[in-house]
């Protein structure tokens, strides 16, 4: 069964950074898109950057661009996110998804297959 665990959150000072991690099983995650998403309380999901495996290509929401980097690593079989400057607004449950085809996109309904998340807090 196709399983997704999140991990690397915390709590960091804004500018601060984080690793998250996005460890797949069940399945091999370079054969599918796999898409990072975001929930504050209160607030609807939202798509923050996704990978593909048909090229590699990666996509980004703009409030992240130039702050955030998504990518794989084939051999372990994980997603990351690089997080850099932080800020209050990126607080958050963090989810990785995924789906049985290999196109990303920033739309949750794309995805089949969620993490449980992180939750990700930036405060001072």
């Amino acid at each position: 069964q196709v399983q997704l665990v999140e991990s690397g959150g915390g709590l960091v000072q804004p500018g601060g950074s984080l690793r998250l991690s996005c460890a797949a099983s069940g399945f091999t995650s370079n054969g599918h898109g796999i898409g990072w998403f975001r929930q504050a309380p209160g607030k609807e999901r939202e798509g923050v950057s996704c990978i593909s495996s048909l090229k590699g290509s990666t996509y980004y929401a703009d409030f992240v661009k130039g702050r955030f980097t998504i990518s794989r690593d084939n051999a372990k079989n994980t997603v990351y996110l690089q997080m850099n400057s932080l800020k209050p607004e990126d607080t958050g449950v963090y989810y990785c998804a995924t789906h049985n085809g290999r196109i990303c996109n920033l739309g949750s309904a794309l995805y089949d297959y969620w993490g449980q998340g992180t939750q990700v807090t930036v405060s001072s």
